[in-house]
């Protein structure tokens, strides 16, 4: 088996170290990721600049690059100049910090796993729900046990499956859900600020707000102790909604 690893937190994430520990278990590993932290820019890739990639020695590997790009540009590269066949299996994270309901929409993790599904290569996107946390030990052999799972089921083309692990101990984990995305939204908090030279800058943040109860959700069953996997289509489509658009007079 050959595994690609990428994250949109660095090249140097302890989410990804963490991995890189445990997923060569299954083959061939290969780790092509940002250089630097990527969060927030969804999927977004580079169109009007250079790529520079570099090849990283991690633990006296010469099958790691750092690219300096988005985790998309990460996979890209890989899929068709750095690997010398596709992989089996594309495996992005671990991502610090909770990867659920609207977040999806935003995450370069998410994103990175998205390209591996537009390529019909099964493809994980894992988070542990936590910026604080510094333990991805057990987010890891999670991960390693799923990845076997998945190689051997193969999700559907064009379908990943995004993981959440709660940031508790593995005694303290309830089980595992599979969960729908959450309807939520954004709680924005613009902090602005001044320079030392008297100019305005501002700083987003926020935090990510379940729109009702969140009844069989990726927020609901990690808010409850559980892991949740969500499987994620590539095509966006509002089906449910098709035949009432059709209603509508254009004329």
């Amino acid at each position: 088996m050959r595994i690609l690893l990428t994250n949109d937190d660095g090249i140097y994430a302890p989410g990804l170290t963490a991995l890189r520990r445990v997923m060569s278990e299954l083959g061939e590993m290969w780790v092509v990721a940002p250089a630097v932290e990527q969060s927030g820019v969804s999927h977004g890739f580079s169109l009007i600049g250079p790529l520079r990639c570099e090849m990283i020695a991690l633990d006296g590997s010469k099958r790691c690059y750092a690219v300096q790009g988005t985790p998309v540009d990460t996979v890209k590269l890989a899929l068709n100049e750095i690997l010398p066949e596709l992989p089996d299996l594309i495996v992005s994270g671990i991502n610090s910090g909770e990867n659920s309901g609207v977040n999806l929409l935003y995450s370069g993790t998410l994103a990175a796993a998205m390209e591996g599904a537009i390529m019909g290569i099964p493809s994980i996107a894992v988070s542990l729900a936590s910026f604080t946390s510094t333990d991805y030990s057990f987010a890891a052999e999670f991960t390693l046990k799923l990845s076997s799972m998945v190689l051997r089921h193969k999700p559907p083309h064009g379908t990943l499956l995004n993981v959440n692990i709660p940031a508790v101990s593995q005694e303290e984990i309830r089980g595992v859900r599979i969960t729908h995305q959450a309807s939520s939204h954004y709680e924005e908090e613009i902090n602005k600020r001044v320079d030392p030279r008297g100019r305005d800058y501002f700083w987003i943040s926020g935090r990510n707000a379940l729109d009702g109860d969140g009844g069989g959700s990726d927020m609901e069953a990690v808010r409850d102790g559980y892991i949740s996997i969500t499987p994620v289509k590539v095509t966006q489509t509002d089906n449910e909604f098709i035949s009432s658009l059709k209603e509508w007079t254009f004329d």
